[in-house]
């Protein structure tokens, strides 16, 4: 999920901010732009727009944290939304010696629910629903296409 770039939205009228700075930062989420701009169930759209505060246990200070994507269908109903690997959201597995890469996992699993926590009082307070979209979600929802199985290699043609 390296991608990220400026995203042009196609129906400006369901944008909510300004639709000249949408931008995009990885593939999944460009899927889920692409996704509310021509879904006739999606009455509004915006990414980035709402800002939550929270605090974080690892510093003990508060952060600003950017919601994915803030989505008011037709039916009234809002949600805020998180993209991310579903790796992403379970807590790091811990080696048999704690590797440095372990520790930013757990630092950056910590600082997410932190964040998840305050998007979900964020969301109730307003009668709204805080939702985390993983790769699960954007292939059931057809968001994205589904994942394709690595080919084997090919076996050598005996002579």
């Amino acid at each position: 999920m390296a991608y990220s770039g400026k995203y042009t939205v196609k129906l400006p009228e369901k944008y909510r901010g300004d639709p000249s700075k949408v931008v995009y930062r990885s593939l999944w989420e460009k899927y889920c732009f692409m996704w509310c701009d021509k879904n006739t169930s999606v009455k509004f759209w915006s990414s980035e727009e709402v800002v939550i505060p929270y605090l974080f246990e690892g510093d003990k200070k508060w952060h600003r944290y950017f919601m994915d994507l803030k989505i008011t269908f037709e039916n009234g109903k809002t949600i805020l939304v998180e993209v991310k690997p579903e790796v992403q959201t379970r807590p790091p597995v811990a080696p048999p010696k704690k590797t440095k890469r372990y520790l930013e996992e757990s630092f950056t699993f910590i600082k997410n629910q932190n964040k998840w926590k305050a998007a979900e009082k964020y969301a109730n307070r307003r009668g709204w629903e805080f939702v985390i979209w993983t790769e699960k979600e954007l292939e059931k929802f057809g968001i994205m296409p589904k994942s394709v199985k690595k080919l084997r290699p090919l076996k050598k043609l005996k002579k």
